[in-house]
């Protein structure tokens, strides 16, 4: 990729991380609830699943998903389950539940498991990548170099947008204080995360 190319592959890719999604839905959700620094894990595994998906469109293995409509369907239903659970935990869940600015261990590996469930569930994200690479690389004459720094970018740009989307969304928590004020925080979110669930079922 030469450095015309690779800028705007990164400034597309920033792009597409701050399009309103369900990733984007999820990440807004934690984020009024549980602050910025909460939201790292959950955007990181989005972008790892991004950037499997990425790899595979790189190596041509959109036949693959075609072949697998139907295992990507059943994942798409379980991840959209998922996500309306999450959306229902937090309609349901106090404040003092749900609103914590550090996660332990445990947690950390349940927010990026969340993550890769709520990307690696959507399957227009393959098919963005598989329609998307053309428009910056000749994918049949990609070295392991390009796909290395493609991923590189992937991970920066994405993590840049959805982060900044987490900051300014924690930012309103900043001026709630009232416990009904933090019921309508958590109602808020889980509206969103459920609107993603319900988002992802309806997709194809």
């Amino acid at each position: 990729m030469s450095l015309e190319s690779s800028l705007s592959f990164f400034l597309a890719i920033f792009i597409f991380g701050i399009t309103p999604g369900p990733g984007v839905f999820a990440i807004l959700a934690r984020a009024l609830v549980s602050g910025t620094a909460s939201c790292f894990y959950l955007a990181l595994g989005m972008v790892i699943s991004d950037i499997i998906y990425l790899v595979l469109a790189c190596f041509g293995l959109a036949a693959l998903a075609e072949h697998w409509s139907s295992a990507f369907t059943v994942v798409r239903i379980i991840g959209a389950c998922y996500l309306i659970y999450l959306g229902i935990k937090m309609w349901c869940a106090t404040h003092q539940q749900v609103s914590v600015d550090s996660e332990p261990n445990h947690k950390i590996k349940l927010s990026f498991f969340q993550g890769f469930i709520i990307s690696a569930s959507n399957p227009k994200v393959i098919l963005f990548y598989i329609a998307f690479l053309p428009t910056f690389m000749d994918l049949t004459l990609l070295s392991h170099r390009d796909i290395a720094l493609a991923s590189g970018l992937t991970l920066i740009g994405l993590m840049a947008g959805l982060m900044l989307i987490a900051a300014g969304a924690a930012s309103a928590r900043r001026y709630i204080r009232s416990p009904k004020g933090h019921k309508t925080l958590n109602r808020t979110a889980g509206s969103l995360m459920i609107g993603a669930g319900t988002y992802l079922a309806s997709s194809s």
